[in-house]
């Protein structure tokens, strides 16, 4: 069997390869060059050096959208991570119905960013407008409405994680903290923390990736409004290549700017809190 599947494994292995060479790998590839040149359409890219990179960066509202990121990313990342480890904590007690909570906090991540984006755009103006005011008004009500949006889609998510590194700790380790006079708070920081390190390490990589790349909610929530300010990275580099004639350049570079920054940052904190990881 091992031997026959030696043989023939290139047969099956070859269109899955071809589909990710040609839905990935090409367009990647042009679109590095493409972020070297001015543009409409592929067929007439004609090569002007750094002046996308340039431009991107002189871009005032790129350089806002960065720095709009980067809280939202960090402020969902801690709010998602503590109230969904919080949650799993609660349902790996001995308690009724632990199932139907766990499906019921699961449950938003089932539906689709652009529908809850609209749904809770309804819900957020309608309680603003008891004072007078709207989401598009204020660029911090915008954020403050796509950190309880996305919180609300992924905690269930990252609750399961959470559920499974929780379960996966040795019971006869958290029975010998109790007996050697370990108090509840010291034994979560001291040994059910430490030993959950991958389920934590792969939830914050989850949550601060998606923290960068989220899209589809800012684009249905706030649509960027007022001018702009609530606009995130992804939703910024859409606008600039579709939205502003002669910037398409401009936008490929600031996509490819926005992939080395979601990938040294993901690199960056894989590293930190893998480093913190203890063997079972």
């Amino acid at each position: 069997m091992e031997k026959a599947i030696k043989r023939y494994f290139p047969i099956f292995l070859l269109p899955t390869l071809a589909a990710f060479t040609i839905g990935f790998i090409v367009p990647f590839l042009m679109g590095i060059w493409l972020s070297f040149c001015k543009f409409t359409t592929v067929t007439d890219a004609t090569f002007n050096g750094v002046e996308n990179y340039v431009r991107a960066f002189q871009d005032t509202i790129f350089r806002h959208a960065f720095w709009y990121t980067a809280l939202f990313a960090v402020v969902s990342l801690v709010v998602i991570n503590i109230i969904a480890f919080l949650i799993a904590l609660a349902l790996t007690q001995k308690m009724r119905g632990t199932n139907i909570f766990r499906t019921v906090f699961f449950m938003p991540n089932l539906i689709g960013g652009i529908v809850l984006g609209y749904i809770w755009q309804l819900i957020f103006n309608g309680i603003l407008a008891a004072y007078s005011t709207a989401l598009n008004l204020n660029e911090w009500y915008g954020f403050a409405g796509l950190v309880i949006l996305v919180s609300w889609q992924q905690i269930g998510y990252m609750m399961i994680i959470y559920i499974a590194g929780l379960q996966s700790i040795p019971g006869d380790v958290i029975e010998a903290a109790q007996i050697d006079g370990a108090s509840g708070p010291k034994r979560l920081f001291k040994v059910t923390i430490p030993m959950m390190m991958p389920s934590i390490t792969i939830c914050t990589f989850l949550s601060l990736v998606n923290g960068f790349k989220l899209f589809d909610q800012n684009l249905s929530l706030t649509a960027g409004e007022p001018a702009k300010m609530s606009e995130l990275l992804a939703l910024n580099i859409f606008n600039t290549f579709y939205g502003r004639t002669g910037w398409e350049g401009v936008g490929q570079a600031k996509a490819v700017v926005f992939f080395i920054l979601v990938v040294g940052i993901g690199l960056l904190q894989l590293r930190v809190t893998r480093s913190k990881e203890v063997q079972q």
